[in-house]
């Protein structure tokens, strides 16, 4: 499973041009199956991806084709988690792991 807090960064003010490119983004990660909950950081400091699914070469080829991440709208770090307990509804984490 992935963590990605893609925060704010010096294009900040372009986030508005590249939203809708942004959005379909995240419509094709939803689309793929690898997304699992995407928002905002509060407040105001960008956003974040919970993912899972896809090899770490795959996720971040696809964090870096990010409209955000490709303008410098946001940086994205990721941090790779290996879950250990869920709750029932996330039990396919454990599930792959």
């Amino acid at each position: 499973m992935y963590i990605t807090f893609l925060t704010f960064a010096e294009n900040r003010a372009l986030a508005g041009e590249h939203m809708a490119a942004h959005n379909q983004w995240i419509a094709r990660g939803f689309a793929d199956g690898v997304f699992l909950c995407v928002g905002s950081l509060r407040p105001a400091f960008g956003g974040a991806v919970l993912a899972h699914g896809e090899s770490r070469a795959a996720y971040d080829a696809r964090i870096k084709a990010d409209p955000f991440v490709v303008h410098g709208v946001v940086s994205a770090q990721t941090h790779e988690v290996n879950p250990a307990r869920t709750i029932d509804a996330l039990r396919f984490l454990t599930d792959a792991a």
